[in-house]
C-alpha cells in the first residue's frame, strides 16, 4: 500500500529549509511553537487576498524576524510605508491579547515573489479568487493553468479541486495537469500548496502542484595559482 507524502516534507533537508527556524532555550519551545502557529494563521487571514506565499520565522536570543513572501509587496507595504507600520501594530496587539511573549526586537520583512505563476501558494488563490467570483470552475482551472505552463522554468503542473463544483447537490472532484510531475524524485522542484474557497453552498478544496525541473548540486570548483 502506498502513503500519500507532501511534497513539502519529502524534501526537508534536501531541497527544503523549515518554514521556522530557531533553537528555544529551555523550557521555551511550547511557548515559541504555539507563538508561530498563532501568528502564522492571524498573518494568513489579516493578508487574505494579497497573494502570500509564504510567511516564515526566524528567532535568535532577543529578535523575532516574521518573512512575508507575497506576489503583491505594494499592497502589503502601502503608501510611503504606512501598511507595513499597520501590520506590525497589529501583531503586536494581537500578541497581547493571546498572551504571546514577542522578542523585544520584532522585525517584519516583505519580500517580492518576482514570478507568482511559478508560486503553487499563490496559484492556488488566484483559483480562489475565480471560484468565488462565481466564474465557471472549467474556465478557471483552464486559464490557471494555461498562465502557469506560459513561464519557461514551469515543466508541469497539476491542479485538483473537489467539493459541491457548480453548486451541485453531491461532491465531486475535478483536475488537470499537463507535463510531468515526479513526486518521488527528491530533487525534483516541486511545489505544492493548499487552498480552499469558501462559498455560499459550501466550501472547496484546492491543490496545486508545479515542477520547475530538478535541482542538482553545484561543486564549487577552487582555482589553483
Amino acid at each position: 500500500m502506498s502513503h500519500t507524502v507532501h511534497p513539502f516534507s519529502h524534501r526537508l533537508g534536501i531541497l527544503r529549509d523549515w518554514k521556522s527556524r530557531w533553537f528555544a532555550a529551555p523550557g521555551k519551545y511550547q511557548e515559541f511553537l504555539r507563538s508561530d502557529v498563532l501568528l502564522r494563521e492571524f498573518l494568513e487571514k489579516r493578508l487574505h487576498g494579497h497573494f502570500v506565499s509564504a510567511i516564515e520565522f526566524e528567532r535568535n536570543a532577543n529578535t523575532l524576524k516574521v518573512l512575508i513572501k507575497t506576489g503583491r509587496p505594494g499592497m502589503v507595504i502601502g503608501r510611503s510605508g504606512e501598511g507595513h507600520t499597520k501590520l506590525r501594530n497589529d501583531v503586536l496587539t494581537f500578541a497581547r491579547k493571546n498572551k504571546i511573549s514577542l522578542s523585544e526586537n520584532l522585525k517584519i520583512d516583505i519580500e517580492e515573489v518576482r514570478y507568482p505563476e511559478t508560486d503553487a501558494a499563490i496559484v492556488g488563490q488566484m483559483v480562489t479568487e475565480g471560484l468565488e467570483r462565481r466564474m465557471p470552475f472549467r474556465r478557471v482551472l483552464k486559464q490557471t493553468i494555461e498562465k502557469v505552463m506560459a513561464n519557461k522554468s514551469v515543466l508541469g503542473a497539476k491542479i485538483a479541486i473537489s467539493g459541491r463544483l457548480g453548486g451541485a447537490e453531491m461532491g465531486r472532484a475535478e483536475e488537470i495537469k499537463r507535463g510531468n510531475i515526479p513526486l518521488q524524485t527528491f530533487r525534483a522542484d516541486i511545489d505544492f500548496a493548499k487552498e480552499r474557497a469558501n462559498l455560499p453552498y459550501g466550501v472547496i478544496g484546492i491543490k496545486v502542484w508545479i515542477y520547475k525541473g530538478e535541482v542538482f548540486e553545484q561543486k564549487t570548483t577552487k582555482s589553483h595559482n
